[in-house]
């Protein structure tokens, strides 16, 4: 249970191979940018961006003005390394290719 005037939410974060969610109280009205700030999830992985991520709640993109509402789940996206419909166009065409000879 929070204190009043606060809300408990979570901050997600993940690589191929080290992930975190890491919970904590902020103030009602914080925001998604706030909330990923104060989570510390830049001392834990090098590299985060938080100021360029794109952010989200349960999976559907946000803006980092997002004001926050009890429970919520804030993850940080990686950018894209690839396309993915150039990824798709390359394997179908590599199966094609497998197809005709």
């Amino acid at each position: 249970m929070s204190e009043p005037g606060t809300i408990n939410v979570e901050v997600a974060y993940a690589l191929p191979g080290k992930q975190a969610i890491i919970s904590l109280s902020v103030a009602e009205g914080t925001t998604a940018l706030e909330a990923a700030r104060q989570s510390g999830v830049t001392q834990k992985f090098e590299g985060v961006d938080l100021e360029n991520a794109k952010l989200g709640v349960f999976g559907k993109a946000v803006a980092p003005t997002q004001v926050l509402r009890e429970g919520d789940r804030v993850e940080i996206y990686r950018p894209l390394i690839a396309d993915p419909k150039e990824v798709r166009k390359a394997r179908a065409a590599k199966s094609k290719e497998r197809r005709q000879a």
